[in-house]
């Protein structure tokens, strides 16, 4: 377990891109955070770690957005949903399969889907601009 205080927005996703440059692909990070901690920051600088230039919003309606590259990333936000039988519904085996990095925000509402292998991440919000960031299960490169 490693704990690192980011100080601003930026710092939170250069954490996030540091963390993905090395994870292999079909690894699930699993997030956990408050409303407004930074888990959308977070992944942004994965996609960004993992040489991905689209533009990573917040999958909060959509349940799941897909960037593609030279890496996959699958983000998915667990907010609206009451268990893991709904993530299991759209396919969840299926995202598990393809081979993707899997980042899911709202980790705490469907964690019963995880097989205990994630990568977890917990973002704490110390202030406006800092976080407490705790990564269980990787180290950055």
């Amino acid at each position: 377990m490693s704990e690192y205080i980011t100080h601003s927005e930026q710092e939170t996703e250069d954490l996030g891109a540091r963390l993905s440059s090395g994870l292999p692909g079909g690894t699930v990070v699993a997030m956990y955070g408050d409303l407004g901690a930074g888990k959308t920051a977070f992944v942004r600088g994965m996609a960004r770690g993992m040489g991905l230039k689209c533009r990573v919003s917040s999958p909060t309606f959509t349940i799941v957005n897909e960037y593609l590259g030279p890496r996959d990333l699958i983000h998915f936000d667990m907010y609206r949903l009451s268990g893991a039988d709904e993530l299991f519904d759209i396919g969840w085996e299926d995202y598990l399969n393809r081979g993707a990095v899997c980042a899911v925000e709202w980790s705490e509402n469907v964690e019963d889907a995880f097989f205990g292998d994630e990568v977890r991440v917990t973002i704490e919000k110390l202030n406006d601009n800092e976080r407490k960031i705790t990564i269980e299960g990787a180290e950055l490169c």
